[in-house]
């Protein structure tokens, strides 16, 4: 299938994802707080031009259900994936006005450009390439978070872990990535080979991201 040829190409990246710094503070406890209120800040931001990809697919859809899904992305991403971010806002003291007075980070902001670019100039398959990198990746991380005994009873940090190991969150993706398969059948080999670079291009970009909130990029 196409989505195991974006995986298989992008191996190494994703099993650094894990041995990351941050992705280690998260498992292990460790990761400061000041580190963290950064990162959620920053990925706050990253969701709004993350859900604007996504109207763009409802936008550039020719059928309902395609139509119907990436709005409901849309939805779950400003009102699901959100309230995970709401609940550490809360408890971090984190506000509105903090957040509208932060400036994306660079890497932050290369990263949604990219993607947005890819929105505006693709098709739908372009789309759910470009998103698919940050959705799952998210899964497989919670899910490996979630295998270290003790992570998920962390009482900061484990419900991170949870939102993201949890079964709603992989039903969506299970969906993303059966549209993936099913629009890539029998598409050309240039078609498969620009698909692959996305990906790997986005997950290039989740290392990234998780660099500038563990170095706090300014």
């Amino acid at each position: 299938m196409l989505t195991d040829k974006f995986i298989q190409s992008t191996r190494d990246i994703w099993e650094g994802y894990h041995r990351h710094p941050f992705v280690k503070g998260i498992g292990d406890g460790t990761l400061s707080m000041e580190r963290f209120q950064y990162y959620m800040i920053q990925d706050y931001l990253y969701l709004y031009e993350y859900a604007k990809v996504f109207a763009i697919g409802v936008a550039k859809s020719n059928d309902h259900r395609m139509m119907r899904f990436f709005a409901s992305y849309v939805d779950a991403t400003l009102n699901g994936e959100m309230k995970i971010h709401e609940n550490y806002m809360k408890r971090l003291s984190i506000t509105d006005e903090m957040i509208e007075s932060t400036p994306m980070a660079l890497t932050n902001i290369s990263y949604t450009t990219y993607m947005l670019k890819i929105a505006y100039e693709g098709d739908v398959l372009d789309i759910l390439t470009a998103i698919l990198s940050c959705a799952l990746s998210y899964e497989k991380i919670g899910c490996r978070l979630n295998e270290i005994p003790g992570a998920a009873a962390h009482p900061f940090y484990g419900e991170w872990i949870l939102g993201y190991a949890g079964e709603a969150y992989a039903q969506g993706n299970k969906a993303l990535i059966e549209d993936i398969n099913r629009l890539g059948q029998n598409i050309s080999e240039e078609k498969e080979e620009r698909l692959i670079e996305i990906f790997k291009t986005c997950s290039i970009y989740e290392a990234k991201f998780w660099d500038m909130a563990y170095n706090m990029e300014a």
